[in-house]
């Protein structure tokens, strides 16, 4: 039987992973591994109306042509991002038995098998999205956070490192690198890791919003509150600044009833 604080640290895995899954769902458009399929970055849906719209669009050509492997993953995507976990799965899982090599495809399926907190399925899946030839940062970055889910720390801290040597000072990679490390409680390093990801001109607000709550769990809050609400618009900085007081404040409950700290991992998708 699991121990009361092995559950408290797979809850709180849990939420790191579903906030870097959410920077998939918002649309990151750089190579065919993307999730978006055919969707660009420029024409992504951002409000709920929109995504709904998308679900409409998409069902309708999945409908008429469900083993076109972009049509699918265009799909999925826009089910995943009105919280429609397991149809996106099983979207996913029928265009990948119709299309059993398309490897951008099986990075999509085990992306959303992640996101459904299947672990070990998308592990399996993600180990036959790229070759040991020609391996995916992207996929490398997602096997290291499900890794992490499954508290084998060391393993996804060195398919990190495999996705930096792939693509360097990546900030999506160092910031599960750095939420790896928050998880087996090497803080300093965490914190370095996070400002590197920081500097990166292309660094996305869930890299400040992880670099805030490592800073909280050191104990400096007013300087976490000071790097959540940064050059952000007013609405943007309150809503970074409540993240960090919810997540610091669960991970607060848990640890006391887990008796020990506890701090969310990295997640799965790019």
């Amino acid at each position: 039987m699991r121990s009361k604080s092995a559950c408290a640290a797979r809850l709180l895995a849990s939420a790191a992973i579903a906030a870097v899954l959410a920077l998939t769902v918002a649309g990151c458009k750089t190579t065919s591994d993307d999730i978006t399929g055919s969707v660009t970055a420029a024409s992504a849906p951002r409000s709920d109306a929109d995504w709904r719209k998308q679900v409409e669009l998409w069902s309708g050509r999945y409908r008429d042509n469900p083993s076109d492997p972009d049509t699918a993953m265009a799909y999925a995507r826009a089910l995943r991002a009105t919280d429609q976990r397991a149809q996106a799965v099983a979207v996913l899982e029928q265009a990948s038995i119709r299309n059993p090599h398309n490897m951008p495809l099986l990075g999509d399926y085990g992306r959303a098998l992640a996101a459904a907190g299947n672990y070990n399925q998308a592990l399996d899946v993600l180990g036959r999205a790229h070759t040991p030839d020609q391996p995916d940062w992207r996929i490398l970055n997602a096997q290291g956070a499900v890794l992490d889910q499954l508290g084998r720390h060391s393993e996804a801290q060195r398919h990190y490192s495999a996705a930096l040597k792939i693509k360097p000072d990546e900030p999506s990679t160092l910031s599960n690198l750095g939420l790896s490390y928050a998880l087996t409680k090497d803080l300093r390093r965490a914190e370095a890791t996070l400002q590197q990801a920081m500097g990166r001109p292309n660094a996305g607000p869930k890299v400040r919003q992880n670099l805030a709550l490592v800073v909280g769990l050191e104990g400096r809050f007013a300087e976490a509150e000071k790097i959540a609400s940064a050059d952000l618009p007013a609405d943007e900085a309150a809503a970074n600044v409540r993240y960090l007081r919810e997540m610091l404040a669960q991970r607060g409950r848990l640890s006391k009833k887990a008796g020990r700290t506890n701090v969310p991992p990295p997640d799965a998708g790019t």
